[in-house]
């Protein structure tokens, strides 16, 4: 039994509330359940009921215990002086206000039909990865498209924390905050980090100077990453070397020491170097790459402008001083849905919340052009009956996962409350 099962309860009258009594024998109506707000303070405000022939308007509060009351300290605590009834499933002891009045307590199981709780029980316990995996084919479509919006809206708002937070660092300057956040998602999981430390060192207004030599941007990026320190034979990692050393001193740069980048396990293609060359080439290829990314109204604007490969060196290398057969090395479609995913969408949120601008409907359509993430999240919704058809689907069942099912909050899930319901 979980304290938001009760909270629902109370909330939609799911029990026999026409014969209430206080533990004490005292008939209760209630007038108004009170206002949920799931904020600090007692759950619900603005309770009005009629206790003994006496109405009363405050709050109320619920347990699981009676007890529960003191080991939550509310008993010192001035937002509770005002509860005028405590629901509670078990009642274990009594409860007094700071006053040493008594708060009149409501046993609510004595009045939750039994079929109720078996409902409940049977959505929440077992389980094998999610509480409501054998019956979520069963729901409803309308109640999934309408759930599929709070939880994308949700994930945008959690994703723009970050966002905001890299734009008061970078004082509102949208194309450097761009290219950090390109940085991180060109690093993919194993370099995002060291990736985005390295942007964010590297003052934007010498990667907007150099963007006109590609072999400037590249060993701008390659030596703050310090990966011009070790000795080679390669001529061109000479020249990048000298070119960094020039830019260097030009710039008066600080040195920075990050975590060496890694290579172990990832494709080739995916290779620091190869990514790096490939961001190096957008930024050469793109002035103002931020006004060109919130103008594109349709995917097929946005793959435009990152189709790009990569130098000419790398097309015949993955590393220095070993050559392989020539290959353009173009970001492909797969790796700019994510880009759009994980960068521009949630890029263009923060943007466009900022002008005052409703454009939650536009980026909606955006996903829904992209192809699906393909990660274990997605495939196992996919064995029990929930498919992703698009980036929209996925993005929303990854916010259903780890938010909601991870922390156990079927009694805030419109998937959960359907399926008590039903």
């Amino acid at each position: 039994m979980k304290e938001d099962f009760l909270h629902y309860l109370w909330k939609y009258k799911k029990f026999d509330f026409t014969n209430l009594k206080t533990s004490n024998g005292e008939s209760i109506t209630i007038v108004n359940g009170g206002q949920y707000l799931q904020l600090a303070g007692p759950d619900f405000f603005n309770a009005q009921l009629i206790i003994a022939n006496q109405k009363w308007a405050g709050n109320v509060e619920i347990h699981l215990k009676s007890s529960d009351w003191y080991l939550h300290r509310h008993e010192n605590d001035s937002a509770y002086e005002n509860v005028i009834l405590h629901v509670v499933w078990e009642n274990d002891t009594e409860i007094f206000r700071k006053d040493n009045s008594e708060i009149p307590v409501l046993v609510l199981k004595e009045y939750v039909p039994k079929e109720i709780i078996e409902t409940y029980q049977s959505l929440i316990y077992p389980k094998t990865w999610i509480f409501c995996e054998k019956q979520l084919p069963s729901v409803d479509a309308f109640i999934l498209t309408h759930w599929q919006e709070k939880l994308f809206i949700e994930r945008l708002q959690r994703k723009s924390v970050v966002i905001e937070e890299l734009l008061l660092e970078s004082e509102n300057n949208w194309e450097e905050l761009l290219f950090c956040l390109l940085a991180k998602n060109f690093g993919l999981n194993t370099n995002g980090t060291v990736f985005m430390q390295m942007a964010r060192s590297l003052p934007f207004a010498i990667v907007r100077k150099e963007s006109r030599n590609t072999a400037n941007l590249e060993a701008l990026f390659f030596g703050m990453l310090g990966m011009l320190n070790m000795p080679k034979e390669d001529i061109y990692f000479g020249e990048l070397k000298n070119r960094y050393h020039y830019l260097f001193q030009k710039y008066q740069l600080q040195s920075a020491c990050f975590e060496p980048v890694q290579f172990f396990k990832l494709r080739p293609d995916n290779f620091p170097t190869i990514r790096l060359s490939q961001l190096a080439v957008l930024y050469s290829c793109h002035q103002n790459l931020f006004s060109k990314v919130t103008a594109a109204l349709s995917v097929k604007e946005i793959y435009g402008l990152f189709k790009v490969a990569v130098s000419d060196y790398w097309q015949t290398h993955y590393v220095f001083d070993r050559q392989s057969p020539k290959k353009k090395k173009q970001l492909t479609t797969a790796f700019i849905d994510l880009l759009i995913i994980n960068t521009i969408i949630p890029l263009r949120f923060v943007y466009d919340r900022r002008q005052g601008k409703q454009t939650l409907e536009i980026f909606i359509e955006l996903l829904q052009k992209v192809a699906p993430e393909k990660n274990a999240i997605v495939r196992k919704f996919i064995e029990f009956g929930i498919k992703a058809e698009n980036a929209f689907d996925s993005q929303t069942l990854l916010q259903l996962k780890n938010e909601y099912c991870n922390n156990g909050k079927c009694m805030q899930c419109a998937i959960g409350m359907e399926l008590l319901k039903n």
